[in-house]
């Protein structure tokens, strides 16, 4: 279980394809601190450390997560968002996050706003994703709140500390992104879902 607080924009120093799976070593400044199996979000994705080496660690994304997420557009290079898993004993400074991304979207426009960024984003809603109006959504690993809800987008406001501490900086028109959906409105949607399915 995740937060949505990113610890690190880490950064990717190798991506080894391996049949279906890509292998993506990471470089960050708490790999010693990490543990062989621990679980770490990669741009909201729950990853499992498989190998470590200096300030290095690896872990394995297979074909779904591929198809699901952003992390099969990763190059060296990039910088990705991490979050290690919560403590029971820390306050929940974001929002439940699972580290189960739900789907992708689109960067559509970014807007400066006087030492603030505004971002809007489009998804397929015909997956039966919503967001509402100062509901949370994860978008790569951040927990953010939503503010101009719309049907299959939405937008989020970013301020200076999570513009230069994670990949927010790094997104443009035209990137693609992951988003997890709250877990309390996916629950909701599939609910209505099944109700309507009964009539």
């Amino acid at each position: 279980m995740f937060s949505g607080i990113v610890e690190e924009a880490a950064t990717v120093v190798k991506l080894e394809k391996d049949k279906e799976n890509l292998h993506i070593t990471m470089e960050c400044s708490f790999t010693n601190e990490l543990k062989i199996d621990q679980s770490v979000t990669h741009n909201g994705v729950c990853l499992t450390v498989v190998k470590k080496a200096g300030n290095s660690y690896t872990v394995t994304a297979i074909k779904e997560t591929l198809e699901k997420s952003n992390l099969g557009k990763l190059q060296p290079g990039f910088k990705v968002n991490l979050e290690r898993s919560m403590r029971l004993n820390e306050r929940l400074d974001g929002h439940i996050v699972q580290g189960h991304v739900d789907q992708t979207a689109l960067c559509t426009s970014v807007t400066e706003a006087q030492g603030s960024w505004y971002y809007t984003f489009e998804y397929d809603p015909s997956k039966g994703n919503i967001t509402v109006e100062k509901g949370s959504v994860t978008v790569n690993g951040v927990s953010l709140t939503v503010v101009n809800s719309q049907h299959g987008s939405f937008q989020v406001a970013i301020i200076p500390y999570t513009y230069e501490h994670t990949n927010f900086h790094q997104i443009q028109i035209g990137t693609i992104v992951n988003l997890e959906f709250d877990i309390l409105g996916k629950y909701v949607a599939k609910l209505l879902q099944q109700q309507l399915s009964l009539k």
